[in-house]
């Protein structure tokens, strides 16, 4: 289980050859850290730099095209795009590898994700995730370090149909092919480490959708499941003795926004061996200009508030409870006004309001939300959620504190 005091889970595994890994979550060099990554690309991770570069193996998930085109995807969500130079970004850590599975590498349509893979290759960064073709997405991706093979599976939800099938795109929410995967690369390499970009943002508790994919792909081989998508971070559950992190929370990724779980965040630093995973850190930071490691009685703040949204994972029972108490703050008026702001968006611009409401009923984050709300409207259930499950997602989306750790 996990020790809350020191953020860390150890399996342990005997002496031998090992290599450290930390794996980042959402990292574009959009609004604030646009001119940072462009300017001093160092200066963007602040004191998280010396942690970056003291582990062996370094992986972000890149959530944007860094390319040079102007053709804008018409799709449901904000559109990001970086540009090539702030791949300095990346190779100044150096970080070896990205992931691509994720909701706005094709912002930018196939030839900005082309651009994008070619000039990762140029500067050296392997990637996995997303492709010209299915098979290119679901490659897996191998490490090699100390003596130590590792497999990255990248997968997401792969919204507005991003999920690469007869042609570009990401690797998609196929969850029994991340399993078998998972069953052909096993015997070739030390450990499997799978990375989901998917669920409901904003929110501690991940639906019961992505706690259930992730308990699968735990037990069918992985060594350490990884999410985010989330834009905040959430908690952490050893299953069957594998330790799933359900969301990371926001890395090199700025929002406009006073909302303090938004601004908050982990890296997970892994200790890779023969026999697996054998021990993992979690790593504390905040985001502003730059990032900043917590430290001190804001470490143990967060390290807290990571246990306490990680009990609800401890049964089927409370993560249903978690789920119902955010439907219950969602309500009946979250619906309406999104659909609302969906026909208003129809009438305006009828490619973007079409794409947002194709997006609410293809793309898994969102249909589970809305059938799941529906139901409980047409059953009259929707109040029933426990008070802690409802007071607990109304603080997670809408703290405001600067420095909610002191008294």
């Amino acid at each position: 289980m996990m020790d809350w005091g020191s953020g860390s889970w150890t399996k342990g595994f005997d002496a031998g050859p090992s290599a450290t890994v930390v794996i980042a979550s959402d990292w574009a060099p959009i609004r604030a850290f646009d001119p940072v990554i462009a300017g001093d690309p160092e200066a963007a991770y602040g004191d998280l730099l010396p942690v970056l570069r003291d582990a062996d193996l370094r992986i972000a998930n890149l959530e944007c095209p860094l390319c040079s085109g102007t053709g804008a995807a018409c799709k449901s969500g904000s559109v990001f795009k970086g540009r090539p130079a702030h791949v300095r970004g990346l190779t100044a850590v150096p970080f070896q590898a990205v992931t691509l599975a994720n909701n706005h590498v094709f912002d930018y349509g196939p030839e900005g994700y082309r651009e994008t893979r070619d000039l990762l290759r140029v500067h050296g960064l392997l990637a996995a995730g997303a492709g010209m073709n299915a098979e290119e997405a679901w490659k897996p991706l191998i490490l090699h370090h100390s003596g130590v093979a590792l497999a990255i599976l990248a997968f997401s939800e792969g919204e507005d149909l991003g999920a690469a099938r007869h042609g570009p795109g990401v690797a998609g929410w196929e969850v029994e092919r991340v399993v078998r995967l998972i069953r052909e690369v096993r015997d070739s390499v030390d450990a499997v480490i799978v990375i989901g970009h998917c669920g409901v943002e904003y929110i501690p508790v991940p639906p019961p959708y992505v706690v259930a994919a992730f308990q699968r792909i735990a037990e069918a081989g992985a060594d350490l499941v990884v999410g985010h998508h989330p834009h905040v971070p959430q908690g952490v559950q050893i299953h069957r003795g594998v330790p799933i992190c359900y969301s990371l929370g926001n890395f090199v990724f700025h929002q406009e926004t006073d909302r303090v779980y938004r601004r908050l965040g982990y890296l997970v630093r892994a200790r890779v061996g023969r026999e697996g995973v054998g021990r993992v850190d979690l790593v504390p930071y905040a985001l502003g200009p730059c990032l900043r490691l917590l430290e001190g009685d804001a470490r143990a703040w967060l390290l807290a508030k990571l246990e306490e949204i990680s009990r609800p994972l401890q049964s089927p029972g409370g993560v249903n409870q978690a789920w119902a108490g955010y439907l219950r703050h969602y309500g009946a008026q979250g619906f309406r006004s999104e659909v609302e702001r969906i026909l208003s968006t129809l009438a305006a611009d009828p490619g973007k309001g079409a794409a947002m409401f194709r997006n609410r009923i293809v793309t898994p984050q969102h249909t589970h939300l809305w059938i799941d709300v529906l139901g409980r409207i047409m059953d009259g259930s929707l109040d029933d959620a426990p008070q802690w499950a409802h007071d607990l997602a109304a603080e997670w989306l809408g703290e405001t504190r600067s420095e909610p750790w002191k008294p």
